[in-house]
């Protein structure tokens, strides 16, 4: 398993347990070699094996939950999580865990009591005591602001626990109206973030016109309604309201959100690299390459792989890097359909600066990196809907808030889907959701977020010089 020899490693697994069955250490080894060889069914059948075992212990179970909700089935990690808790009630890793998951199923009481613990138990777990100011809004009589402002005084031993906390302070602060003092802790905790980055901005501005070129045009398939199963895209800027529509479609009865799937990218890839017979290609050739493919039977991998998450019936899949895409993926699964939201573009560029991302989205941490971000996805964006007219559904984040039966009905019309009245009722879907809006959506539809930016007009004046500009009106 070190040197990721998946099928020796299986071998190994099975003459174990042909010696020794039902093991519960074995068949959690077996079940990870599985997923790594893209038997999902099977690994699943393994894990779900380890699970029910009673033996398991807690380090076991604690393996068990973290597999099975990178796989998206946050109902058993849960199980998972709360056994092992069950078995060790002050490990900190643990509680932490099973605080993650409360969080995606809303249970926001329960996460912020695990996270009390962790900091209680672990007082350096400097992640927990952001996760923890992100589950509500703080209020004067109930906050943690002096704790955090004590941990700033003290230093950090680490860049990353001072991200964490910056971060965390300039949440509290906001949510007490302390405006100014936010955006500084935002804006030192961002450039840290940023010094241990290796990004530039310039490629994927590139990217941006690399796929101009290769797709000038983009052949019109007919306009379908929606084939059994269909999948639904979500794409935009992160934080610009994906989550939100994502919930709205899939309070629907006959939509199941998959939620971010990073499916569609990974089978291109895999396609092109395939039909070219070149494992390294550099991005350029990969976007060039990429509008010569059998793009039928892309979107047969594509829904291969999405359908182990998503079931079978209609699903969302709300990746919003996949605006990208949209011209492949109109050609792929032409009965697909592709919904882009859109934001103020400085409340768009104030919410992602804010957000602490775990692994994506780069640009983020700089103002400037955001503008010139921002500027080449406008302009991927006016070019699909130039090549493709019609196709994309575009929902103003603005007016879903200010109009959110009317926009709800134009929404569900361009899916294809009946009238529900449990779209309106989104905050009340209980499934789990796993994106940084977890604790946002909730709440019903709230206007408080749409004019936010503005209390930092000042701070924000160079994104708006770059943007207007570059020609973005404001």
């Amino acid at each position: 398993m070190r040197a990721k020899d998946w099928p020796n490693a299986l071998i190994q697994f099975d003459r174990a347990l042909a010696a020794a069955p039902g093991v519960p250490q074995l068949l959690f080894g077996r079940a990870q070699c599985l997923l790594a060889l893209g038997r999902r069914n099977e690994a699943c059948v393994a894990a779900t094996a380890t699970l029910e075992h009673p033996s398991a212990g807690a380090t076991l179970l604690d393996a068990v939950g973290s597999f099975w909700s990178f796989l998206g089935d946050q109902h058993r990690a849960l199980e998972a999580f709360e056994r092992a808790v069950a078995i060790v009630p002050d490990n900190p890793h643990f509680l932490f865990n099973r605080a993650t998951i409360y969080r995606f199923f809303g249970r926001l009481a329960d996460a912020e009591a695990d996270y009390d613990r962790v900091v209680a138990l672990r007082p350096d777990d400097f992640e927990a005591y952001k996760n923890r100011a992100d589950l509500r809004t703080q209020t004067h009589a109930r906050n943690h602001v002096a704790e955090l402002e004590r941990l700033v005084a003290r230093g950090f031993a680490t860049w990353n626990g001072e991200v964490q906390i910056r971060h965390a302070l300039a949440k509290e602060y906001e949510d007490l109206g302390r405006h100014a003092e936010s955006f500084a802790q935002l804006e030192l905790g961002a450039r840290k973030r940023r010094e241990h980055l290796r990004y530039d901005v310039a490629t994927d501005v590139a990217t941006v016109d690399w796929i101009i070129e290769a797709f000038a045009r983009v052949p019109q398939a007919p306009r379908l309604p929606p084939a059994a199963g269909a999948p639904i895209f979500i794409v935009g800027l992160p934080r610009s309201g994906t989550t939100l529509v994502d919930r709205i479609l899939s309070s629907h009865s006959t939509v199941r959100s998959a939620g971010e799937l990073s499916d569609f990218a990974l089978a291109l890839v895999a396609r092109v690299r395939g039909e070219n017979g070149q494992a390294q290609l550099s991005r350029r050739e990969l976007v060039a390459r990429s509008a010569h493919i059998d793009f039928g039977a892309l979107g047969r991998e594509y829904l291969a792989r999405a359908r182990a998450v998503a079931g079978e019936g209609i699903f969302t899949d709300k990746m919003p890097l996949n605006y990208l895409y949209c011209g492949i993926i109109r050609q792929a699964l032409p009965d697909a359909k592709i919904v882009h939201l859109t934001r103020h573009p400085l409340a768009a560029g104030y919410a992602m600066f804010k957000t602490l991302f775990k692994d994506g989205y780069p640009f983020s941490y700089d103002l400037g990196d955001i503008a010139r971000y921002y500027v080449a996805y406008r302009r991927l964006m006016r070019h699909w809907d130039e090549v493709m007219p019609g196709v994309i559904h575009h929902v103003e984040y603005e007016k879903l808030v200010a109009d959110q039966l009317g926009e709800t009905r134009r929404l569900l019309e361009f899916c294809g889907l009946e009238w529900q009245q449990a779209c309106l009722d989104f905050h009340h879907n209980a499934s789990a959701t796993t994106t940084a809006s977890a604790a946002q959506i909730r709440r019903p539809m709230y206007d408080s977020s749409v004019a936010q930016w503005r209390h930092y007009a000042t701070q924000l004046q160079p994104l708006h010089d770059l943007l207007t500009a570059a020609g973005i009106e404001i």
